[in-house]
């Protein structure tokens, strides 16, 4: 899929809140979902060492400081302050519905193109490791897989991405499967 390609599919995607009701105590929180057309979108794995979502996968970013300008703004400062993304390679496109985590944050997924080749060096201690979704698992209509879990006493179906070395589940993967809708729309 070409960087044009993608600007167009996601130009369509959502531009405001239009996903579940967040709660007014909320943490406003933003991630980058950050594409590079022929490697995929860049995922993180949390240290384990971390005192929330230790261990997992997720987009890189966190909360909204008041100090940011936007989401935008803090989904960059947090991408270059996780895995040393230069802002002068993003290309930022839009924004995917926010999302709503079980966990108390309010999340808007801030979409983007990646130019040249990215040198990422993750934060010692926040990050394990930096890797890459391809667009060819978001392009496939047989995936996510789906899952079903016992979650605050009731059933739930959940999306899981198939990576060979990690497993992409909660707010991430209901963000990619966002991601994935808009892509495979055009």
């Amino acid at each position: 899929m070409t960087p044009d390609e993608i600007r167009r599919r996601l130009s369509h995607a959502a531009v405001g809140p239009r996903g579940r009701t967040c709660a007014s105590d909320a943490r406003a929180a933003a991630v980058l979902v950050a594409i590079e057309p022929a490697r995929g979108v860049w995922l993180t794995r949390r240290s384990p060492h971390l005192l929330h979502h230790a261990g997992q996968v997720a987009l890189p970013g966190g909360s909204v400081d008041p100090s940011d300008a936007s989401p935008e703004a803090a989904a960059l400062r947090e991408a270059w302050e996780e895995i040393g993304l230069d802002p002068a390679q993003v290309e930022l496109i839009g924004r995917l519905d926010d999302f709503a985590t079980g966990t108390g944050f309010h999340i808007t997924p801030v979409t983007a193109l990646i130019h040249g080749e990215p040198r990422f060096t993750a934060a010692p201690g926040e990050v394990a490791a930096i890797f890459p979704l391809g667009l060819d698992a978001l392009l496939d209509p047989a995936l996510p897989e789906w899952r079903r879990g016992t979650w605050h006493g009731g059933t739930r179906d959940f999306p899981v991405w198939p990576h060979p070395d990690h497993v992409i589940w909660g707010a991430t993967a209901w963000i990619l499967l966002r991601l994935a809708m808009a892509l495979r729309a055009g």
